[in-house]
């Protein structure tokens, strides 16, 4: 049975989550901020260790891919930022945001699925549940270029509707986990298995250099990847690319093979205005 609306959105107790967490992560809560990313960011230009979390019951300003807003009622979501120092080679980091929502969608369970390459889909309608944006000033990505955020220091943002209702949903393609029946609304509870499965997800990356394949970190992404095997519709700036989505390749690309044939074009992240899903 889910939890009353009231109760899943007390606020955040940060001691208890650190504490279930055994020291794996440290916890910062705050009622409101402008963005978690950006504070997380300054935070990591001053030396701030690897495995701080902010949690914010109140994000004012956060926003996702491309500028877009995120906004959440107060306590309504799981609004929250880690910040990492990874080991692995720069060029890798790409996998970072889908290895996020891989652990993100194992914790939701099953009806969870992911859409390349940052978002997290939940429910028979597929609607948006969650998305994750990845900030580094050492990621050569054109968008989400953060040049004071510390060299080998990256922070990964995420927001997951929780208990938000109907008309607290930002656009009509999103969902809840309450709107969806989800058993848990706790975000606390949420919140310590998710870092649980980031944790083991981040930990394999890491001892494999950074290599997805190797870590199986490739291998579960496109098992839970909804845009695989789907018409697609790809914006890239000046163009549209329509085909079909056949891969995620080992640099975390999506492949599409286009409409009228040939050999499947690679597609970056970075590169990716919108991608959306073709239905006949």
């Amino acid at each position: 049975m889910t939890q009353p609306v009231e109760q899943s959105r007390r606020p955040l107790d940060a001691d208890a989550v650190t504490a279930r967490l055994a020291g794996r992560w440290l916890v910062e809560t705050v009622a409101e901020t402008g963005s978690t990313n950006a504070d997380l960011l300054a935070a990591a230009a001053t030396g701030a260790p690897a495995g701080t979390v902010l949690v914010a019951e109140l994000q004012s300003g956060g926003r996702g891919r491309l500028g877009r807003s995120w906004i959440s009622p107060a306590g309504a979501g799981l609004t929250c930022s880690m910040l990492l120092r990874p080991a692995p080679p720069v060029p890798t980091w790409g996998w970072l945001p889908l290895l996020t929502g891989l652990a993100l969608s194992r914790t939701l369970g099953s009806a969870a699925r992911l859409k390349w390459p940052n978002d997290v889909l939940f429910g028979a309608g597929g609607g948006k549940v969650a998305g994750i944006l990845v900030q580094s000033g050492d990621l050569a990505q054109g968008e989400g270029l953060v040049e004071n955020a510390g060299r080998g220091a990256v922070v990964v943002g995420l927001g997951l509707n929780v208990s938000t209702g109907r008309d607290e949903l930002p656009v009509e393609t999103a969902t809840s986990l309450l709107l969806q029946g989800h058993r848990e609304l706790d975000r606390a509870e949420l919140l310590v298995a998710f870092l649980s499965r980031f944790d083991g997800l981040y930990t394999g990356w890491q001892a494999h250099g950074g290599d997805a394949l190797a870590s199986g970190l490739a291998e579960g992404y496109r098992a839970g990847c909804a845009t695989l095997g789907t018409e697609v519709s790809v914006e890239l700036g000046n163009r549209t690319l329509l085909g079909t989505a056949v891969d995620v390749d080992v640099d975390g690309r999506l492949r599409v093979r286009p409409v009228d044939g040939g050999t499947p074009v690679a597609i970056a992240a970075g590169d990716v205005t919108h991608v959306r899903r073709n239905i006949r």
